[in-house]
């Protein structure tokens, strides 16, 4: 009863499981918001279980390794740490930022999904799969 009165328990926190994210692996993104406002790059990893993106050559961090057997020698290890998907935005063909929409391309066969493709929503030109 005590917990309940003071808040505990009255809540449960929601499980965050995958998410589907505006951007996939080989995207180029801006960032919009934070520390590297303005910046482009591309996008390497895209984790939508935390809503979180690793875009190339942003975020750097350095990390101090101590000598193990796969690395003797140790040092310091400079790598891109996630940024937050919501603070990135797709860039279309023209290099503009943009929102994005989807297109029914083709009826899907049975059995078969429909084929869709992103458009952007700025321009209306359709924006490239990535191969990745």
């Amino acid at each position: 009863m005590a917990g309940r009165l003071m808040g505990r328990g009255s809540r449960r926190k929601r499980e965050s499981g995958p998410r589907k994210l505006h951007v996939r692996r080989g995207d180029r993104v801006r960032v919009i918001r934070g520390n590297f406002a303005g910046q482009e790059g591309t996008i390497l990893r895209v984790m939508p279980g935390e809503n979180r993106v690793v875009v190339e050559g942003l975020n750097m961090r350095k990390r101090h390794m101590r000598p193990t057997q796969d690395n003797p020698e140790g040092g310091i290890v400079t790598f891109e740490a996630p940024i937050h998907a919501s603070n990135v935005m797709l860039l279309d063909p023209d290099g503009e930022p943009t929102r994005v929409r989807s297109r029914l391309v083709a009826e899907g066969r049975p059995g078969k999904k429909a084929e869709r493709e992103r458009i952007s929503a700025r321009t209306g030109n359709p924006i490239p799969r990535t191969a990745s």
